[in-house]
């Protein structure tokens, strides 16, 4: 439940050839504006090619007047720095996850076909030499993920099979499904296809299907891992078609062949298979003693099967993305850590060393949907791509040649924003109120005065697992720029300060993370930066749920924007996507005595009665994360009781709209709000 930067969703490619900023007007040195914000290019899934020369990224623009993402693949020369785009002679819309053909000559991908419901998700592939793409799977629903056979001679795929019903007949027995949900679930199965797509075969079948490459409870993907002789393929199984089972989800090995599997390691929860280059060993990821609330932790096994070794024993981190370096004697793995998110090359047998990325934060890319795409890729010779930002300058393209490289920035896709005067963001420490170190992050207006006292806007991040950075953010700058101090803490549940920070959020859902927040903005307003007469909260998902739990326990706020928040866990637990995820949280279901006390104990809407602040609360009509109905309880509540408030709906699929219309929009009137209460 998170509402991070706004990454590929919608996409349209474009096939003109000149580069994607060329129309945009020289930028001048002020304070950025919502217009600057159509010039805001978005980069995701950096792929290196195999001869180390180049590398395929996506690259998105907004187009306000079509409401859409207009997108390319884009081919980065590495030594030249030259851009050039890829393009099939045919419009494709929603082109993502560009892939590498082993020997470099083909390039295959996703791309949209159809149109609203009808849309599917089908795999392309390019040839590099004339930029022809073909068509290789047909599928009835969307292909999901694909990975490469290693001799280039054929492509795994993953897709949902196709419900079977009788005409008229589609009334479905409810399982683990959303409240929204419009027909049963169908398991997610592995498919082979040739590069023609003329010859198709399916490799697994059953009730027990596969999760999607962006899991609903896990903080990492699992993609397919073809082991190298091509022999057999890594994936992680789910015990049916729901992810709500993802808790006892396992590591399994596919004898492509014959159709047999096999459990590759004892434990549940497994994520995140990687064959070692020589195929001897799997890493995969798993949370320390199977517990959703601990950190993901890296381990490894023998590939024939066998017991598997901790990797990132001394690495107090949750381990968001992995890949082994070429030799196979370690891994790259990319963590939240403090007020950055970091890279480190983890030895297998040894330590984590952490990788110098100056004032470069890495980031795992989260569309807004809140999937997850892969964020960076390892050559044959182990140089480094990745997407990275910095507090001034929105992401681009970096480069390492080696590990011990300074990263080079190869792109200048945001120079409009970037040359803006922006303001400065920096890490804030302080004591919470368990006597944890705690931290955030601080961002002052562009031409702040030292000595002067400033509104404040507390701005908290989703998750809860996740964390705020000093990277670029467009909502804090715009706030900033309208002369507010914009605090950013990382409570209790975030994963950048280790496992007993993260874990310490089980059973206390609000009381725990709002004493969190309180003790840094305590810590904050003691710097004599903050006028404490205008303070507000916000926040999206997991954000606006603390917003709704913060507004009704203390009264300092002047104004709250409360997103697509929790407001009842009850409600949550019986018609959201994550069912598993409120439950493990929380320690129990609603159903027992203990477990009802806590739902209705950590719901902010059994506070509302407390809650005098001036409140907008905005969601998404058909969002099945955080069902809307939640904020509808809090609304009449809030309106009842004469507090002033405005409910603002978006009529769209998601947690978050995917346009760039709307998504701005939630922007606009966010500002707006605060704005008209912190005057």
């Amino acid at each position: 439940m998170t509402r991070r930067r706004l990454l590929i969703s919608p996409l349209v490619c474009s096939l003109a050839a000149a580069v994607f900023f060329m129309n945009a007007p020289p930028a001048v040195a002020r304070h950025i504006q919502f217009g600057d914000l159509q010039y805001y290019l978005d980069i995701a899934d950096p792929q290196i090619s195999p001869d180390g020369k180049s590398i395929v990224l996506v690259v998105a623009r907004p187009d306000y007047r079509n409401d859409a993402w207009e997108a390319s693949l884009v081919l980065v020369d590495i030594a030249s720095r030259n851009q050039r785009r890829l393009s099939n002679g045919a419009a494709l819309k929603d082109v993502n996850f560009p892939r590498w053909s082993p020997r470099g000559d083909r390039l295959a991908f996703l791309a949209g076909l159809g149109s609203g419901d009808q849309e599917t998700f089908q795999l392309f592939v390019m040839r590099m030499s004339d930029g022809r793409a073909t068509q290789v799977t047909h599928a009835a629903n969307d292909v999901s993920q694909f990975a490469w056979r290693p001799d280039g001679r054929a492509i795994a795929y993953v897709t949902a099979d196709a419900a079977k019903h009788a005409p008229f007949d589609d009334a479905f027995a409810v399982g683990s499904d959303a409240y929204l949900t419009r027909a049963a679930a169908t398991p997610s199965h592995i498919w082979l296809t040739s590069l023609d797509g003329r010859r198709q075969r399916r490799l697994t079948s059953g009730t027990a299907g596969l999760p999607s490459i962006s899991p609903t409870y896990a903080t990492v993907g699992s993609q397919l891992a073809w082991a190298p002789d091509g022999r057999s393929i890594a994936f992680a199984r789910l015990p049916g078609a729901y992810e709500d089972g993802a808790d006892r989800q396992e590591i399994r090995i596919l004898d492509v062949a014959t159709g047999a599997q096999r459990k590759l390691a004892q434990g549940r929860y497994q994520m995140m298979p990687l064959y070692s280059p020589d195929g001897a060993r799997l890493a995969f990821a798993y949370p320390r003693e199977g517990d959703y609330n601990q950190i993901t932790q890296l381990f490894v096994a023998p590939a024939q099967g066998g017991t598997a070794t901790l990797l990132t024993a001394d690495l107090d981190r949750n381990v968001l993305w992995a890949a082994w370096m070429p030799g196979g004697s370690s891994l790259l793995l990319g963590a939240d850590d403090r007020t950055r998110t970091s890279l480190w090359i983890q030895t297998v047998g040894g330590a984590a060393r952490k990788l110098e990325l100056g004032n470069v934060s890495w980031e795992l890319t989260n569309n807004a949907e809140g999937d997850n795409w892969i964020p960076a890729s390892v050559s044959r010779r182990g140089a480094i791509a990745f997407t990275g930002s910095e507090a001034r300058h929105p992401y681009e393209l970096y480069y390492m040649a080696t590990p011990q490289s300074p990263p080079e920035r190869l792109t200048d896709f945001n120079r409009q924003i970037a040359a803006l005067d922006l303001a400065a963001s920096h890490a804030f420490d302080w004591t919470g109120p368990n006597g944890f170190a705690e931290d955030g992050v601080v961002t002052y207006p562009p031409d702040y005065v030292s000595g002067k006292r400033y509104p404040l806007v507390v701005y908290i991040h989703g998750g809860p697992i996740a964390s705020s950075a000093t990277v670029f953010d467009e909502l804090t700058q715009l706030l900033a720029a309208r002369g507010y101090i914009v605090f950013r803490p990382n409570y209790r549940g975030s994963d950048n300060l280790g496992n007993a920070y993260e874990r310490a959020i089980y059973r206390d859902a609000g009381d725990g993370p709002g004493r969190d927040v309180m003790a840094g903005v305590a810590a904050l307003e003691s710097t004599g930066v903050v006028d404490p007469n205008r303070v507000a909260v916000c926040g999206w998902s997991y954000g606006g749920f603390m917003t709704s739990w913060l507004i009704g326990h203390y009264h300092i706020w002047k104004a709250a924007v409360s997103g697509a928040a929790v407001n009842d866990w009850i409600v949550d637990y019986t018609t959201a996507d994550d069912q598993a995820a409120d439950r493990l949280q929380l320690g129990a279901t609603p159903w027992s005595a203990q477990g009802y006390k806590a739902y209705i104990e950590q719901s902010p809407l059994t506070y509302a009665a407390h809650i005098t602040t001036p409140t907008l609360i905005m969601g998404d009509t058909y969002d099945v994360r955080v069902p809307i109905t939640q904020s509808y309880e809090l609304f009449h509540a809030l309106r009842d009781e004469g507090v002033p408030v405005k409910f603002v709906v978006y009529p769209v699929d998601g947690h978050l709209p995917a346009d760039p219309v709307r998504y701005f929009d939630i922007d606009r009137r966010w500002v707006g709000w605060l704005s008209d209460y912190l005057k």
